[in-house]
C-alpha cells in the first residue's frame, strides 16, 4: 500500500524578492543528497522517481514544488528515513552544514557534453542573462503590488475594533488548546501556502488539510488582522510544545496565511483570494474576521475607493505573472540546449546510486 504524500513549496517569487524557507524543512534530516547541474539536466524527473519509487513502497513523502516552473519538483523527502534530495542550484541555493556526514554533492554535470555547451555558449548567456531580467521584472512588480496592498489595508485597519480581534484571538486559543500541552520541545517547520507562478496562483491546501478532524476557513478583508491571528497561534503552539506548520503567504513572505497542528487535528488558514475556500465538511468552521472586527458598513463607505484599489493591484499582479511565464518561456529555451548535450543513461545511474544509498538507511 502508497504512503501519504504531502506537497507544498519551500522557496517563492515575493514581493520582497525570491525568498527561501528551505532550511526550516531539511532540518533533523540525516542525509541530504544536494543535486547540482544546469536547466534540462533531469533534476526534478530524478526526484519525482525516487520519490515515486518509496511512496510505492509504503514510505510517506514530501514534495517540494517549483514556483517557477509549475511541472518541476525543488526537492523530495522520505521523513521515516530522515533523508531528502534537494535541487541546489541558484537561486535556491544549499549551504552544507556537515559536508560528508549529512550532506552530499551530486554533480549532474558529469553526464554532459561540455564541447557542445560551449558551441552554444553565446545563446546560453544570452538566454540566462533574460530569464534573470524577467524575474527582477516580476519582483518589481510585486514589490508595486505590494505598496498597492498595503494601502488597501489601511481602509480596513482604520476602521477595526482591535479589542475585539485580541478577544477573538483569545477565544480561538481557548477553543483549539483547551488547556492541553506537550512535554517536549516543538518542531515547527515553515513553509508557504502557496506560490506566484507562471500559470498564476498555486496552493496545496486540499492535500495538506486532508484527514484532520477540523479546519477552520478564515474570511475578511486586506488588513483585517487574519495573519496577525494566525502569529499568535503559533506562539501558542510552540509556549505548549506542539509540532506546528507555519505557512507564509508566497505573495507577502512577512505575512502568514495558514498554521497546521497535526497533533491537535486542526487546521486554521485564510480562506480568500486567491486561495479562497467554502466549507466541504460538517466539521469545517468559518472564522469571520470582516463580520467581528471590522466597522459595520467599511465596505459601503469606501465603495468606489475599494474598486480602485482593487482594480491596481489586480493589474500590477497579471503584470508580475506575465514576467514569470515570460522567464519559464525562456528558461524552456535554455533547457533545449542542455538536453541536447546530455547523456540520460548517466542521470539513470545516478538515480540507482541515490537509491542504493538510500536503501542503506532501511538496514
Amino acid at each position: 500500500m502508497a504512503g501519504n504524500v504531502k506537497n507544498y513549496y519551500a522557496a517563492g517569487n515575493t514581493a520582497r524578492g525570491f525568498h527561501s524557507l528551505f532550511d526550516s524543512n531539511l532540518q533533523g534530516l540525516d542525509r541530504l543528497f544536494i543535486l547540482k547541474g544546469g536547466p534540462g539536466t533531469g533534476k526534478s524527473t530524478l526526484m519525482k522517481q525516487i520519490g515515486q519509487e518509496w511512496n510505492d513502497k509504503g514510505f510517506d513523502v514530501e514534495y517540494i514544488h517549483c514556483a517557477s516552473d509549475n511541472g518541476s519538483i525543488d526537492g523530495v523527502i522520505i521523513p521515516a528515513l530522515k533523508v531528502g534530495i534537494v535541487d541546489g542550484t541558484a537561486p535556491h541555493v544549499i549551504e552544507p552544514k556537515a559536508p560528508g556526514a549529512i550532506e552530499e554533492y551530486v554533480n549532474l554535470g558529469t553526464a554532459w557534453d561540455s564541447a557542445q555547451l560551449a558551441s552554444e555558449k553565446e545563446v546560453i548567456v544570452t538566454l540566462s542573462n533574460q530569464i534573470s531580467q524577467s524575474f527582477q521584472a516580476a519582483y518589481r512588480h510585486f514589490e508595486e503590488a505590494l505598496r498597492v496592498h498595503d494601502e488597501w489595508e489601511k481602509f480596513y485597519i482604520e476602521n477595526m475594533d482591535f479589542q475585539k480581534a485580541n478577544e477573538l484571538t483569545t477565544n480561538l486559543i481557548a477553543s483549539l488548546f483547551q488547556g492541553k500541552s506537550s512535554n517536549k520541545a516543538a518542531n515547527v517547520r515553515h513553509r508557504f501556502l502557496g506560490a506566484a507562478t507562471p500559470k498564476g496562483a498555486v496552493d496545496f491546501v486540499p492535500n495538506l488539510t486532508e484527514g484532520l478532524a477540523k479546519r477552520y476557513l478564515i474570511k475578511g478583508r486586506p488588513g483585517s488582522g487574519k495573519s496577525t491571528m494566525l502569529k499568535k497561534l503559533v506562539t501558542a503552539a510552540e509556549q505548549r510544545g506542539f509540532d506546528v506548520e507555519v505557512y507564509h503567504c508566497g505573495f507577502d513572505p512577512n505575512s502568514l496565511d495558514m498554521v497546521i497542528v497535526r497533533e491537535l487535528g486542526f487546521a486554521i488558514f485564510d480562506s480568500t483570494a486567491p486561495h479562497e475556500y467554502f466549507p466541504e465538511h460538517d466539521s469545517d468552521e468559518v472564522v469571520d474576521m470582516y463580520g467581528t472586527v471590522i466597522a459595520s458598513g467599511t465596505d459601503e463607505k469606501y465603495e468606489e475607493e475599494l474598486k480602485d484599489v482593487a482594480a491596481r493591484y489586480s493589474t500590477k499582479m497579471k503584470e508580475a505573472i506575465a514576467c514569470l511565464a515570460q522567464a519559464k518561456q525562456l528558461h524552456d529555451q535554455l533547457e533545449h540546449y542542455y538536453v541536447e548535450a546530455m547523456d540520460f543513461t548517466k542521470i539513470d545511474a545516478f538515480r540507482q546510486q541515490l537509491n542504493d544509498e538510500i536503501n542503506k538507511l532501511t538496514y
